[in-house]
């Protein structure tokens, strides 16, 4: 059995990495031109390419709020009505609240973007505030789930914020480093509910549950390969003046799928000891 300083780490070292991809991504895709250029890449290839799904898209973000909320909610409290973990459903609370108030304040108070020469005129949008409140929600399922479904939860939830955040894309409300800022914050709010749910059961035995799903760790891995390939091209013909806009596209969508595929895998991975 680790000892709960050493349960408490992964946290603490999530939280610190959280922060400073979230920090990575808005200096880059905000804050420099070339950044600009790449991100506006995608946004726009998601307007050319974005076919019928654009209707989908718009219903499905219209009824985002209260399905995410409305279902964390009814699924959240018939698991702890049957668990009795009432603690846990108070910290996932509050981690899925700090996200979505750190989101609105980053992006209307703190954050600011730059007037480069692209898509100039246009307010700060980082980072997407319908990603947060989908990813939160499946945050608290996710935690005040069972040993045993959490495997399926985490698979379920991540492909819930993917999924909305990749619509965020096609309606055009937002860009790719917008919806992946968004994951990242609830990753960091993620962290410090470990960092309290270690500390709340310090002088108790967790039960390790060791359960994987290696299939989100793989599906992530293959969706950073596509993406950092279409980054790389985007990156290096914008730089030449030009622009592949389906490519830019099929990047940004595929950096989004990374991004929540992977920390569904590791949140599965550091919280297996929670029962």
């Amino acid at each position: 059995m680790r000892s709960p300083l050493k349960r408490l780490a992964p946290f603490f070292l999530g939280a610190i990495a959280a922060a400073a991809a979230f920090a990575g991504v808005y200096l880059f895709f905000v804050r420099t031109h070339i950044g600009q250029v790449v991100d506006e890449s995608a946004f726009s290839g998601a307007n050319a390419w974005h076919s019928g799904l654009i209707d989908f898209a718009r219903q499905f973000l219209d009824a985002l709020p209260a399905i995410s909320i409305g279902l964390a909610i009814v699924i959240g409290l018939t698991i702890v009505a049957v668990r009795r973990n009432w603690s846990v459903l108070a910290i996932a609370i509050l981690a899925a609240g700090g996200a979505n108030a750190s989101t609105q304040l980053l992006k209307y108070t703190i954050l600011s973007r730059p007037q480069t020469g692209v898509a100039d005129g246009l307010s700060n949008s980082l980072p997407s505030g319908h990603t947060t409140v989908a990813a939160s929600a499946a945050l608290v399922v996710f935690l005040v789930a069972s040993p045993r479904s959490r495997p399926l939860v985490a698979i379920i939830g991540s492909l819930f914020a993917v999924v909305t955040g990749a619509a965020t894309l096609v309606n055009q409300w937002h860009r790719p480093s917008d919806v992946i800022a968004g994951l990242l914050v609830v990753a960091f709010w993620a962290c410090i509910a470990g960092c309290l749910l270690v500390w709340m059961r310090a002088k108790t035995t967790p039960r390790s549950t060791r359960s994987r799903v290696p299939v989100l760790g793989w599906i992530a891995v293959a969706c950073a390969v596509v993406a950092g390939a279409g980054l790389a091209v985007t990156y290096v013909t914008a730089t030449q003046g030009g622009s592949h806009l389906l490519i830019a596209y099929i990047g940004g969508v595929s950096a989004i799928a990374a991004v929540g595929f992977a920390l569904g895998a590791m949140s599965n991975r550091a919280f297996h000891w929670l029962a």
